[in-house]
């Protein structure tokens, strides 16, 4: 593909929302750019419709369901962009959305990744991401998540990472951390993927005026037993292979502490097992991680001391569920 920028799309069953989201792409004012869609075996005639309503998009298709990190691996080492975009099916991007992106990466050659401001669709007026946070529990969430969005912002600010329902990478970096972790899946794969690069010296960005519609968790569904077992797995495999050394040995209690408080409300109000399967098999799988671990360690160009000041302060344990507040209304 012969384009600056690649903007890849995954899809497991998502025909419902992908008129939406491509037609909203090739109507982007930036025009330097293609779109590549993995489909993982969808049986709704997602293959089909694209073909037919969209045929400038290339297609990559798999006959089982590969999971998100490693469908977006695929079209990314498909391509060589200087760019690389992933876009979750469930959005529709403002038609500025691209280049406003492109322009904050190119400010900075240090910016290796950009996070877009990606709203509810069911309610503009509210951030639904606009980047990754992440605290020194280990445990990362979606900054800004349930705030009201204000349009006068214009400035691109610094963040831990960017949510990859909508993110745009300098392929420079990528060729330099590695992909996304194929293990994960789907969910965390992308924190994964920005605590390396914090841990090699890059930057990200939110950019503000880089605009998403998210029809939040419309192909898994937020809440599901199985978005909710490989969250617990994922977390346990997220601390083992970046959080800092030695200071884990003094935040591990807390650590513990901040994950295992959760549990009872799973366990016993909702009825869920699934987060606490999940973590178990994190846990049995944990020699894989450790050896991730030392595998990445060559590229770290920062301290331990230096990585721990930038996760957050660790919130009181009732205030720690505020920042899922605004989620609620999807369970």
């Amino acid at each position: 593909m012969k384009a600056r920028v690649s903007i890849v799309i995954v899809n497991w069953n998502g025909k419902g929302f992908l008129e939406r989201c491509l037609r909203s792409l090739f109507g982007q004012t930036y025009g330097d750019f293609g779109v590549v869609l993995v489909d993982n075996g969808s049986t709704d005639g997602s293959v089909p419709f694209v073909r037919e309503q969209f045929p400038q998009v290339h297609l990559i298709v798999n006959e089982t369901n590969r999971g998100f990190a490693a469908a977006n691996n695929q079209a990314i080492r498909a391509t060589d962009s200087e760019f690389v975009v992933t876009l979750n099916n469930d959005t529709e991007v403002a038609p500025e959305w691209l280049s406003e992106l492109v322009q904050a990466v190119e400010a900075d050659r240090k910016v290796g990744a950009c996070a877009s401001r990606m709203l509810f669709a069911h309610r503009p007026e509210m951030i639904n991401s606009a980047g990754i946070a992440l605290d020194r529990a280990g445990i990362a969430w979606d900054w800004r998540g349930g705030e009201a969005d204000d349009r006068e912002e214009q400035e691109p600010v610094g963040v831990f990472g960017a949510c990859a329902g909508a993110a745009l990478y300098r392929r420079a970096m990528l060729e330099e951390i590695g992909l996304f972790d194929e293990d994960f899946f789907m969910y965390l794969e992308d924190v994964d993927l920005a605590w390396r690069a914090q841990w090699a010296g890059w930057r990200a960005l939110s950019v503000p005026t880089a605009r998403v519609l998210h029809y939040h968790s419309g192909t898994s569904g937020e809440g599901s037993p199985f978005k909710n077992r490989l969250l617990g797995r994922n977390k346990v495999w997220l601390i083992a292979k970046n959080y800092p050394w030695p200071q884990l040995l003094w935040y591990l209690p807390l650590i513990l502490l901040y994950d295992l408080g959760s549990l009872p409300y799973t366990l016993i109000w909702r009825g869920d097992w699934q987060p606490l399967l999940g973590r178990i098999r994190g846990l049995f799988d944990l020699p894989s991680a450790l050896q991730k671990r030392k595998q990445f360690e060559s590229l770290r160009q920062v301290s331990g001391r230096r990585m721990l000041s930038r996760m957050a302060s660790l919130p009181s344990p009732w205030k720690l569920w505020q920042r899922y507040a605004h989620l609620r209304d999807h369970l």
